[in-house]
């Protein structure tokens, strides 16, 4: 198969029909064998049924979850399902346009691309509440991750089929894919200006709340990034040196009080000893924290976060 277009959605009843329409029609006369997968993120609304309908046609799938697990857990879940050679991830609002997924396909194809990801440099969204945290939000994302992207968290992005197979999402990372495919061995990212389109229907599913959560997950990946495969290089190298640290005050006032100041204050009088009792347990905290971390890391099984219980063809 030449193409699988995975397409995360939570109540986005209203634009299901009109997407699924644009994106035949975008595809029409190009030659591909493709399929488009839904993953209903838990909707409460009729996106279910639109999906169940819209599946009588053979290279439509739809998977529906238990619950609402997130955008993260709902591509990886399509990820898993893709078996094209390409895989072009969107939004099912509307607002991401679907002649944009052959463009980005053929950027793959023709360059030997391993990811491009979509720009949207112009934005029909709120100044204040998404454009400019959003330029905040990417230029610590490109500080941080070394990529020189303009826009991370964009919908619209095109994959090889080995990148999505070889990355795993936990919840929120869908906005550091290319951090992650970096991360994994793919340095061949590029960007594509794509066409961004207004809200049709609803209203947004993300608050402004979003941008602290990944400015925190952007953290919580550069730690991961260094020392996710070792945590006991940072915890233990911390604990080792709190350890020594306070072995030294205790040795100095040991010797202050054995050969220096034998009559001044008891050692257990002296704030120093505290501080090095202290500074000891700190470390030797740190260090067991970074032995556990190992261990986890070793023993930790490949589960999936998320439950399907309803599919079609």
């Amino acid at each position: 198969m030449d193409l699988s277009i995975v397409i995360p959605l939570f109540n986005e009843s209203e634009s299901i029909i009109e997407l699924n329409e644009s994106i035949i029609n975008s595809l029409k006369d190009k030659g591909l064998n493709y399929e488009v997968i839904y993953i209903d993120d838990g909707s409460t609304d009729s996106s279910w049924s639109k999906i169940t309908d819209l599946s009588n046609l053979k290279f439509i799938s739809g998977y529906r979850f238990q619950k609402n697990y997130g955008k993260s857990m709902a591509l990886f879940a399509g990820f898993k399902k893709a078996s094209g050679n390409i895989v072009v991830t969107m939004d099912a609002d509307l607002q991401d346009d679907p002649n944009e997924i052959y463009p980005l396909y053929e950027m793959i194809t023709k360059q030997n691309l391993d990811l491009v990801s979509g720009w949207k440099k112009k934005r029909y969204d709120s100044i204040i509440f998404k454009n400019i945290p959003s330029k905040l939000f990417n230029w610590a994302a490109r500080k941080a991750s070394g990529i020189k992207l303009n826009d991370f968290n964009c919908g619209i992005k095109a994959y090889k089929l080995e990148v999505v197979k070889n990355i795993s999402l936990t919840d929120g990372m869908h906005r550091y894919i290319p951090v992650l495919a970096k991360n994994a061995g793919y340095y061949k990212i590029l960007e594509k200006e794509v066409r961004h389109h207004p809200r049709k229907f609803g209203k947004t599913k993300y608050g402004a709340d979003r941008f602290i959560k990944g400015f925190l997950d952007l953290v919580t990946l550069s730690f991961i990034q260094r020392f996710g495969k070792r945590p006991m290089h940072f915890f233990g190298l911390i604990g080792t040196v709190m350890v020594l640290a306070g072995l030294i005050i205790s040795i100095y006032i040991g010797y202050d009080k054995l050969f220096i100041n034998e009559s001044g204050r008891l050692i257990t009088e002296r704030p120093l000893f505290y501080i090095s009792l202290v500074t000891m347990l700190m470390g030797l905290i740190f260090f067991t924290a970074g032995f556990l971390g190992e261990l986890i890391l070793r023993s930790k099984s490949n589960t999936e976060n998320y439950s399907i219980v309803e599919k079609t063809n």
